[in-house]
């Protein structure tokens, strides 16, 4: 029988492109979300339940019920300025939450996880390309609740024997090609979303923060990764740990990075729309430069983005954007 997944924030921006993805491979999904950032017309077609992730007997039941194989899980709060002003809300939902949903899996008897993790958790004054030798010394709660996490998945498996892939995104970016669904957050803090959306209604909000970093035009260089690619590899985790792989971590990044100023240049090619934005002062807690190295996941995952170039992501987002100018409230 095909594998089933049960897909935790699934109606969110990477889950509901994971889910496409993985159905597409021959994977059936089960989305669980409570709907406080997921969109239900997102995951068109999928089974939802919705709940939340504090929910264990919800949880267990529903990883009975579809009798799940393994999970995916993309629940958890993921702003970090939020986190510096409500920290307790942000261990409460990230950690609280995963040792539910862990603990959900123990009683269904379900023993492999994919675990959606961040760059964050390393913290600053690191060295670029980031390797996953580099120390984790996170400098906000919520790079900090997911180290916990990670710490937390280490242990099950020690004490309950459930595998576990944590896979350290940089930043997440486009969209589906075809524009069917892409990126709508209540609260944008995204940078290509926020340079499309100048593009479709010129407000002249868009600010730069920070034009005099070392860097080529003094502006903060990023690792954008395609939402598509991101998929892929959560793919690539699930075959590994289907196949007797170990609990471990990867990098997800490109290597390259592209500067802020590069990503609205390349925005105003794509659209054809000379996108206006205005100097300002440096964020704190801004490095200057964060870049991935990923070639643990090559090795070991055999993963290759192939949508990551700058031109491609922000294509796809704009075809999604361009479609939808109120996100999914045009559906």
């Amino acid at each position: 029988r095909a594998m089933e997944l049960l897909i935790c924030g699934g109606a969110g921006y990477i889950g509901s492109h994971c889910a496409k993805i993985l159905r597409d491979a021959g994977y059936h999904c089960v989305i669980y979300d409570n709907l406080s950032e997921g969109h239900r017309q997102a995951v068109d077609g999928f089974p939802l339940v919705v709940g939340e992730l504090s929910d264990a007997d919800l949880l267990a039941n529903t990883m009975r019920r579809y009798r799940i194989d393994g999970v995916l899980h993309f629940a958890a709060f993921a702003l970090v300025g939020v986190s510096m002003r409500e920290p307790i809300q942000y261990y409460q939902n990230n950690i609280g939450g995963t040792a539910s949903l862990l603990d959900a899996m123990r009683q269904a008897d379900v023993n492999r996880i994919v675990f959606s993790s961040t760059c964050a958790t390393y913290g600053e004054n690191v060295p670029v390309p980031i390797t996953e030798s580099v120390p984790q010394n996170p400098c906000n709660p919520y790079g900090e609740s997911k180290l916990a996490v990670e710490k937390l998945l280490r242990r099950c498996d020690d004490a309950y024997g459930i595998k576990s892939v944590s896979l350290r995104y940089f930043n997440a970016a486009g969209a589906m090609p075809d524009g069917s669904i892409g990126e709508d957050h209540k609260l944008e803090t995204h940078l290509i979303p926020l340079v499309l959306r100048e593009a479709l209604f010129p407000e002249d909000r868009l600010k730069v923060f920070g034009t005099d970093y070392p860097t080529k035009d003094g502006s903060c260089i990023r690792d954008y990764i395609h939402v598509l690619d991101l998929a892929d590899a959560h793919l690539q985790a699930l075959r590994y740990l289907e196949n007797g792989g170990v609990t471990d971590f990867f990098n997800l990044g490109t290597g390259i990075g592209s500067s802020v100023i590069e990503v609205i240049n390349t925005a105003r090619e794509v659209s054809d729309i000379n996108i206006k934005y205005e100097k300002a002062d440096r964020r704190a807690g801004d490095p200057p430069i964060l870049v991935a190295s990923a070639e643990k996941a090559k090795a070991v995952l055999g993963w290759v983005p192939e949508r990551s170039d700058l031109r491609t992501i922000i294509s796809d987002a704009w075809t999604w954007h361009k479609s939808h100018p109120q996100g999914f409230r045009d559906r």
